[in-house]
């Protein structure tokens, strides 16, 4: 009878817990939601375009999608006279340099990091190289293995141009997937974009993608540019995003037109892919704003409680059944809102994935939210924090 009062009470108390983690989970997910609508579509206006673009790339070992990049970049239809194209080679013990040097009479500069002692963070020794050199007045970043339509210059800039903007996220998605596990990517992959636009459209900006990230040159010298998070080698992208949004709350902007966005493509297996998921949580241990760190938590207290769960659900049938709740909670709203992002992206049959994301989802949100936040990673063939 004891046992038994025992085992209601902690019933009653995880149902409790579970329940609030789920009701916080489910505002979340609808506050995603009405920040994804707040973003209106872009349609440019036709105007005479006026600001000198300066792109950077930082590359490193990338033979094989260096020259595919550059040709897009060559081949967009903004003012040639208005572009600067910098490739920052990072190291390379390939023949990266010496495909940009071909590109040498089509306004394609080469710039070669050479550092004698070892950094921590190279990508972003190299992107402030390229800026300290920059005739540019807005600074485009993109990925040394991307791909983007002709008209994607052209989007950013009169985004920036009609908006008060100090900063503009666009967006990126995976593309020519050649497995279930990179269509499984490719979804959770929207669900991150669309994550941090969303927060950009509710005026409180958590994430960002570096590998289509615009912003003021004037603005990233004014916010003291990566100092202060410099010693990490992540966070480029996302940490410079919170510095000017610490300034400029309200001059963040996220771009939504197709023609805007970027693709790349997803990891070829679940060594690599872990390793850039280990890479992009080490950025949170670098947050300064508590309500993005709360976020992050809840989200995760979230996950670790399905999952806790689910365990403790094979020797108490009744937690199966709050398991069993949550998930289905989960799935819903999120399916509601990756339904709008991913008809955005043109993508919605991967919607289909979703009952294998949603499980999988939660062991991998546990798992990286610890391992993110300790030890080291391999990037670029480096092993750093």
């Amino acid at each position: 009878m004891f046992l038994n009062s025992i085992f209601l009470e902690l019933l009653n108390l995880t149902s409790l817990l579970s329940a609030a983690l789920t009701l916080i989970y489910g505002f979340l997910v609808i506050s995603f939601i009405k920040g994804w609508h707040n973003l209106k579509y872009f349609k440019p206006k036709v105007t005479e375009a006026k600001t000198k673009v300066s792109v950077i790339v930082a590359a490193r070992d990338e033979e094989q999608n260096i020259g595919k990049t550059i040709d897009d970049l060559v081949g967009q239809l903004y003012p040639k006279h208005l572009t600067e194209i910098i490739i920052i080679d990072d190291h390379s013990t390939d023949r990266t340099a010496d495909i940009v040097l071909s590109y040498a009479n089509q306004n394609v500069r080469l710039i070669k990091l050479n550092e004698a002692d070892a950094l921590n963070s190279y990508k972003k020794k190299a992107i402030q190289t390229a800026i300290g050199t920059s005739s540019g007045n807005l600074i485009i970043t993109t990925d040394a293995d991307c791909r983007m339509a002709e008209n994607w210059l052209n989007t950013i800039v009169s985004f920036y141009e009609e908006g008060d903007y100090k900063m503009i996220s666009s967006p990126v998605a995976y593309f020519q997937e050649k497995s279930f596990f990179e269509r499984l990517q490719s979804l959770e992959f929207l669900y991150l974009i669309g994550l941090g636009a969303s927060t950009i459209g509710n005026r409180q900006p958590s994430t960002c993608n570096g590998a289509n990230l615009a912003y003021e040159k004037a603005t990233f010298y004014e916010v003291g540019g990566f100092q202060g998070i410099d010693d990490l080698a992540s966070g480029d992208d996302e940490l410079l995003l919170h510095k000017i949004a610490a300034k400029y709350p309200n001059q963040i902007g996220f771009l939504k037109n197709r023609a805007a966005i970027v693709y790349t493509h997803a990891k070829e297996n679940l060594k690599a892919f872990i390793q850039q998921r280990k890479r992009w949580a080490s950025k949170s241990t670098r947050y300064k704003n508590k309500g993005i760190i709360v976020l992050g938590v809840l989200i995760w207290l979230f996950n670790l409680s399905m999952l806790v769960n689910f365990i403790v659900g094979f020797f108490i049938p009744g937690f199966i059944s709050i398991t069993f709740y949550q998930l289905l909670v989960k799935m819903c709203l999120e399916t509601l809102f990756l339904w709008d992002v991913t008809g955005f992206a043109k993508r919605r049959s991967l919607l289909l994935l979703m009952p294998v994301l949603n499980v999988l989802h939660i062991i991998y949100m546990v798992y990286i939210g610890i391992a993110g936040n300790s030890g080291k990673y391999n990037w670029k063939g480096r092993m750093v924090r």
